[in-house]
Order: structure tokens, then C-alpha cells, then sequence
């Protein structure tokens, strides 16, 4: 459901889409947090890596390391690939850049 809020700050409109509210909260949510960014780190450093491999290499368990991929995953800032039971990450630049931008246009 796409619901909007107007909010008149100092006679200025201020029109606030819910939904794309959201999904930049989680976005953001889904960068704050120093496991999701060396785990981004460490993925961009090897381009494509398989999922054993960036557990094994950070000394991670398995299932932390799949609930914070998903996270990663459902902000669509990594993307992944399968071959066979095996499955590989690499970051989805363009949104990654989309986020700095945001943040960078936000603070100038």
C-alpha cells in the first residue's frame, strides 16, 4: 500500500513517500552495522566469492553469516549467483553508489 504524508514545515510542502521511506530506512539499516560492512569489504575485495569462503576467511559461523547476506540481499546492495549447492556474492555496485550519492546529496 503506497501511503504519502505531506508535512508543512515553515509554509514549505514536504511530500514523504512512505514506502520508498522504508525501503531507504532499510537500506541504511542494512549498511549500519560493522559485520555487514567488512562482509561488503570483504566480497568487493575478491569480486565474486563464494559463500563457504567469506565465513571461513572472516571467522564467522555459517548461519550468522546467511542472516546478515540476506540482510545485504534484501537492501539489494549484493547479488548472488548459484552453480550447483554453491553459491556466489558480489556487490550490486549501482545500488551501493545510489546510497553515497543519496547520503552525499543529503549532506552538501
Amino acid at each position: 500500500m503506497d501511503t504519502n504524508i505531506i508535512m508543512d514545515m515553515n509554509d514549505t510542502s514536504v511530500f514523504v513517500d512512505e514506502d520508498k521511506l522504508e525501503t531507504a530506512a532499510s537500506v541504511l539499516r542494512a549498511l549500519a552495522h560493522p559485520l555487514r560492512l567488512k562482509i561488503i569489504d570483504f566480497i568487493d575485495q575478491n569480486k565474486v566469492i563464494n559463500v563457504n569462503k567469506i565465513y571461513n576467511t572472516l571467522g564467522l559461523e555459517q548461519s550468522i553469516t546467511s542472516q546478515h547476506l540476506r540482510i545485504l540481499r534484501l537492501a539489494n546492495l549484493v547479488s548472488t549467483t548459484r552453480e550447483g549447492k554453491q553459491i556466489f556474492y558480489r556487490v550490486h555496485y549501482d545500488n551501493v553508489q545510489n546510497v553515497v550519492n543519496s547520503i552525499k546529496g543529503f549532506l552538501d
